[in-house]
């Protein structure tokens, strides 16, 4: 099959012709038919990502159809339409049986613990625990494109941060989870202020639904601004971004009693942030991490979906090939790609 490969990090991938994958007893090999080119795959193309051994295939979020499934398999079969979430638990933990697969001990991802879906197959393990049926309606891209940011952005806003109707939300970070947290937030009718440090992230953010928008590259103070653009009503703030500035700016801007969700991925120089932690006892306000979306708990947005309530395609603008996803990905900490970015051809 074809596959994106890089063999050190932050060497330039190569398009290359490697072994088709099979699957384990309890796993199922997913011919892939769009995937995401995502943050994340940057990080581990950066090496930023201690499960990633080399050589490598990144790509985690991905929609397919079933090539082959194990011999243990039994709720799938040969060419189901599939979407997945980028955590397969191990099917067998309190955390699996619990349904919070996203945060087994024994978790694997694809593009992380073992080859992704930069190819043409890739393989899922524990798939009866691990996969979601796709609706016939919703398209492979838009299916793909849940997979870890939208997927996410649902988990973040509705479980993790319980936002309400007429609740302010903050968004930091206006790339993919950030605007998909936005128009999931107003879907919910919540009122959202989105943060970023570019004009053309923060004009999708407003086609999204954002009420307000703040450039904090403009502003030196981004806490204040926010409290004061809100009267100091924000409830939740989320983090979509995952660095020093954009974790503290979150948590300064909350009022009292508010949450801060964690979802971007704090790594490197940023894997240490200094909680305020004075400023949490006197708000008593709650830091919650956000990662990723079992496959339980998938109905309530892919019936929201359905419904067109949200529509996770619209933030899709970028489709690429396999080979011209390489560029797409070694350039992600330009920033220079709005929106989200698929991979939907793969010859």
């Amino acid at each position: 099959m074809k596959a994106v490969l890089f063999e050190s990090f932050q060497s330039p991938p190569k398009l290359v012709n490697v072994d088709d994958p099979a699957p384990n007893s309890h796993g199922a090999v997913i011919k892939v038919m769009a995937t995401g080119v995502c943050r994340s795959d940057w990080h581990g193309w950066m090496g930023h990502d201690p499960e990633v051994v080399l050589p490598h295939v990144p790509g985690h979020e991905f929609a397919g159809i079933i090539e082959a499934v194990g011999k243990s398999v039994s709720n799938w079969k040969v060419g189901d339409r599939v979407a997945i979430p980028f955590i397969a638990g191990c099917g067998e933990c309190a955390e699996c049986e619990s349904g919070n697969q996203q945060v087994c001990a024994q978790q694997t991802q694809p593009g992380f613990t073992h080859w992704g879906s930069f190819a043409e197959y890739t393989a899922v393990d524990q798939v009866d625990s691990n996969l979601v049926p796709l609706a016939e309606s919703i398209e492979f891209e838009t299916a793909a494109s849940l997979g870890c940011r939208f997927a996410t952005a649902f988990r973040a806003v509705v479980s993790q941060g319980q936002v309400k109707p007429g609740a302010w939300l903050a968004v930091h970070g206006c790339g993919g989870v950030g605007l998909s947290a936005i128009m999931i937030a107003k879907a919910m009718q919540a009122k959202v202020i989105a943060v970023d440090i570019f004009e053309d992230s923060l004009d999708l953010a407003r086609s999204c639904g954002a009420d307000l928008t703040l450039n904090a590259k403009n502003n030196a103070h981004v806490a204040e601004a926010l409290k004061s653009m809100t009267n100091d009503s924000i409830q939740v703030s989320l983090d979509a971004f995952g660095s020093t500035t954009t974790c503290l700016n979150s948590i300064r801007c909350l009022k009292a009693r508010g949450k801060h969700i964690q979802v971007g991925l704090m790594v490197d120089k940023d894997s240490q942030p200094q909680i305020p932690m004075g400023l949490v006892l006197a708000k008593e306000l709650e830091i919650i991490g956000s990662h990723g979306m079992p496959a339980p708990d998938y109905a309530q947005m892919m019936k929201m979906i359905f419904q067109e309530q949200l529509k996770p395609q619209s933030l899709i603008k970028h489709r690429l090939s396999l080979s011209d996803g390489i560029a797409a990905l070694t350039r992600m900490d330009q920033f220079d790609a709005k929106g989200v970015t698929i991979i939907n051809s793969f010859e």
